[in-house]
């Protein structure tokens, strides 16, 4: 397509754009016949994004900030060889960092240029480059050993003599310098030796800074580059996590579609990993949020993940690839043990905030007991670039050099894409055994766990959750993510549990597996580490909300489907029979609630049904509770609610100031205190601005107490109580809550609905109860974790704000109080407060 449109001439100092747009350079080349034995490089410099096309195909990636702005015409011309051929250049209008506006992380300048700064033929010198990296390494030696060491001495001096010996005006005198710097490489360490791993890594972000689309291009800019270097480099291993982005950001127009578009460059993938190069790793559908997927969604990551991986390579990962999301469930070794993997690797505790972690090598145990073996690259990366600076702090920051004598260096630029370059090899091939600095060995990550897996007699266990004293708030950010994640869950789950029941009952009903996996894969990939966090663009947003959307309207309709298979003759509507409704319970225990029905006249009737556990029921008189909901107003405008089970009391302004157990008559809310009470918080932090909320947010705690209509009753009791009010919060938003009491209900309901106008402000809702516990739990994927609710250490203030699921407790024996949502993760329990992040 690309090819067949019409070209206007364009030159060096030229800009294109906007932002996101793709433009294509036809370039004509002619090499000089006297060029002839030497090495010839196309050269391409641009702020923005580009990869080369020759004969249809694409072969190499063009990023300046990822140090790529060339491609090897021919290592030595051959008189046989093309001296005139076209090349095409696709130039997407953006950098490896997206286009944000005066910084990385702002917003895109929607009105940005990209400029050409340089498109040249030359002859690259390789004998100047071999040259330049033996001195860069001898000169880092020299600075980075230290005065102690005899041999940064022995560097020093041995580039000072390089320095005498090479003339630049006689390329002549280059062997001799570079055998001076070879004597020194070849000097072998001893046996007792650090040995480094060194693994060819391209993280990219399946949606970050751009949107999923552009992730596309960036693979494939990526990866073709790393083929380029196998091709000269065959000790090169590149250990890639995100293969199936290709399928997955275009799953709905098969993975055919996609394989059209890079048919050439993933046959040489597939080729390059049979060969054990090219490895992939991870197991995982996509690099997903470690916290807020539910259970369910965690095992599906790894079902489709090590699926993917089986169909298309014959093989399952071993390594759980995680090295970039923003902390890690205590519930992911049971699972990962679950999915066949016993491995695991991150890095991102390095951002800790508040303390060190301890431990580079340990083994990490979940709240079954299940263990797997864990590493941390040392040198607390993950877009390494082969520096003798990194293997001195590789093997220096170790925290567990002793007990093992192996750790990992991944390389290659990484968060945008890039991956590894040439030189990166060419500094690492030097200090593969060279005395004084640790040994480097091109490896992957079976061979560095296998020799880890030998040392861990001595390893330290680690139990609980890997907790990231950073980023807390992206537990909260971007509400209608968080919603439409919580949602989409739900009606998976339902789908699913409908469908099967529907299959059993037998008949003609075709579970819809090709659906469902579709669906599945779309929420999958919405659960990226920078999708559901909300730490991503305004498109990205745009394009997750509209899977959402897909996700409810597909399940609504599946749904349908399955209720019509299962119960089809329930309804049949029958002549003179009473009119009945038709009630579904998806959940595994019998269930006794209120419910709203539509009436014959279109009108809303209440009733109280029992249904029982994974079944319905056919309701056509409502039950009658064993109490009715009484609600009555006070002369202080206050309002009391009760149902036999539990006993409320509210204030005009919404506070929660009484909460009973009508059997127990014990008070849950203490002496002078509001539950039920919004609380606004400044939320400036110290850079991560859609990532972060800082701990000393705490300290600008401002109660909302700007009413806008005070508390009256809106159902006057029967069934159902309610009331409501609004609230002003902040300059110019609005909050409104209805408060609802069921019969024979033993929780109190809140339906919140705030219309948000802040910026760089945070709004939680606070419950101070009556109970005195050092711990509260939280729900977690598949089962709850106890966190401190004291600040005795450094460990537990630096969880000033946490993440839970559904629910989070206070107990004491006998008795406790639990806040429940439907659709938040942001949460905190201090002392005797449970807040909830909104």
């Amino acid at each position: 397509e690309a090819i067949g449109q019409e070209f206007r001439p364009a030159k060096v100092g030229d800009s294109f754009g906007p932002t996101w747009e793709t433009c294509w350079f036809k370039v004509d080349l002619s090499i000089p016949l006297a060029w002839e034995g030497r090495e010839v490089h196309f050269v391409w410099e641009s702020d923005g994004e580009g990869m080369v096309w020759r004969d249809a195909q694409p072969v190499q990636g063009l990023t300046k900030e990822g140090e790529k702005t060339s491609y090897i015409l021919t290592s030595s011309l051959k008189e046989t060889e093309p001296h005139s051929l076209t090349l095409y250049v696709e130039l997407a209008c953006n950098g490896l960092f997206g286009a944000g506006k005066g910084s990385m992380i702002a917003p895109p300048d929607p009105d940005r240029r990209f400029t050409l700064s340089k498109a040249e033929l030359v002859i690259f010198n390789r004998d100047v480059y071999e040259l330049l990296v033996d001195l860069e390494i001898l000169l880092d030696m020299a600075q980075l050993l230290g005065e102690e060491n005899q041999r940064s001495f022995q560097a020093l001096y041995t580039a000072n003599q390089m320095v005498n010996v090479c003339d630049v005006m006689d390329p002549s005198t280059f062997p001799a310098a570079r055998d001076l710097a070879a004597v020194i490489f070849s000097q072998r360490n001893g046996e007792s030796q650090h040995t480094i791993h060194a693994v060819g890594h391209c993280h990219i972000d399946s949606a970050w800074l751009w949107p999923y689309e552009e992730t596309i291009r960036k693979c494939a800019r990526s990866w073709v580059t790393v083929v380029r270097l196998m091709e000269c480099n065959p000790e090169l291993t590149f250990a890639c996590s995100q293969l199936r982005l290709i399928s997955v950001l275009w799953q709905a127009q098969q993975f055919e579609w996609v394989r059209s578009w890079y048919p050439g460059l993933y046959a040489q993938i597939q080729d390059f990993v049979t060969k054990g190069q090219f490895i992939p790793v991870g197991g995982t559908w996509v690099e997903m949020d470690g916290n807020l997927p539910s259970g369910e969604s965690m095992v599906r990551q790894f079902l489709q993940g090590q699926r993917f991986f089986q169909e298309q390579f014959g093989q399952i990962c071993s390594e759980f690839w995680l090295p970039d999301t923003f902390g890690y469930s205590a519930q992911l070794p049971q699972l990962m043990r679950g999915c066949g993997i016993g491995r695991f690797l991150t890095q991102k505790l390095s951002w800790n905030l508040v303390n060190t972690f301890p431990h580079h090598t340990f083994f990490w145990e979940g709240i079954d007991g299940s263990q797997v073996l864990t590493h941390f690259p040392p040198g607390d990366s993950y877009g390494m670039h082969g520096r003798v600076e990194e293997m001195l702090k590789t093997v220096k920051n170790n925290k567990d050099k002793g007990r093992v004598n192996h750790s990992a260096l991944l390389f290659g630029f990484g968060d945008g894409g890039g991956g590894p370059t040439q030189k990166m090899l060419d500094r690492m091939k030097r200090m593969s055994d060279t005395d004084g600095l640790p040994r480097v060995q091109i490896s992957t990550p079976d061979r560095l766990f296998s020799v880890l897996e030998k040392e861990s007699s001595q390893l330290c266990t680690w139990v609980g959750e890997l907790f990231l004293e950073l980023h807390n708030g992206t537990y909260t950010t971007q509400a209608q993510i968080k919603k439409g994640n919580r949602e989409c869950e739900r009606i998976l789950h339902d789908v699913e549990v409908l469908s099967t029941l529907a299959v059993a009952q037998g008949g003609v009903f075709q579970y819809p597996a090709s659906q469902l996996q579709q669906l599945w894969r779309l929420l999958l990939l919405n659960q990226f580490h920078d999708v559901l966090p909300g730490s991503c663009i305004q498109l990205v947003l745009e394009d997750a909300l509209q899977y959402y959307a897909e996700i409810r309207r597909a399940g609504t309709r599946l749904q349908e489907e399955a209720v019509q298979s299962l119960c089809r003759e329930l309804l049949q509507p029958k002549a003179g029979s009473a009119e009945s409704t038709l009630v579904l319970n998806t959940l595994p225990w019998e269930r006794t609630e209120v419910i709203s029905r539509t009436g014959p006249a279109g009108t809303e009737t209440l009733a109280l049904v029992t249904v029982p556990s994974m079944g319905y029921a056919i309701v056509r008189e409502s039950l009658l509770p064993p109490q009715p909901v009484a609600v009555r107003k006070q002369e202080d405008g206050s309002i009391v609610m009760e149902n036999g089970v539990i006993a409320v009391c509210l204030d005009v302004m919404g506070h929660l100031t009484s909460l009973q157990l009508v059997d127990s008559e014990r008070e849950s809310v203490p002496d002078g205190c509001y539950a039920n009470q919004f609380a606004l918080f400044d939320d400036v932090p110290l850079y991560w601005d859609a990532w972060d909320v800082m701990d000393y947010h705490l300290e600008t705690r401002k109660p909302v107490t700007t009413l806008l209509r005070p508390l009256e009753i809106t159902l006057a009791g029967g069934l159902r109580g309610t009331a409501s009010f609004s609230l002003r919060i902040g300059e110019s938003s609005t909050l409104t809550q209805e408060i609802i009491l069921d019969a024979t209900c033993p929780y109190l309901r809140f339906l919140t609905q705030v219309e948000w106008k802040e910026a760089h402000k945070f709004l939680k809702v606070e419950f101070p109860v009556q109970v005195r516990s050092t711990n509260a739990t939280y729900e977690i994927q598949f089962g709850h974790l106890q966190r401190p609710t004291h600040w005795n250490t450094s460990w537990d203030w630096a969880r000033f704000e946490v993440w839970a699921h559904k629910w989070l407790d206070l107990s004491e024996h006998g008795f406790g109080v639990a806040l429940l949502n439907d659709c938040k993760y942001g949460a905190s329990a201090h002392g005797n407060v449970l807040s909830l992040s909104l």
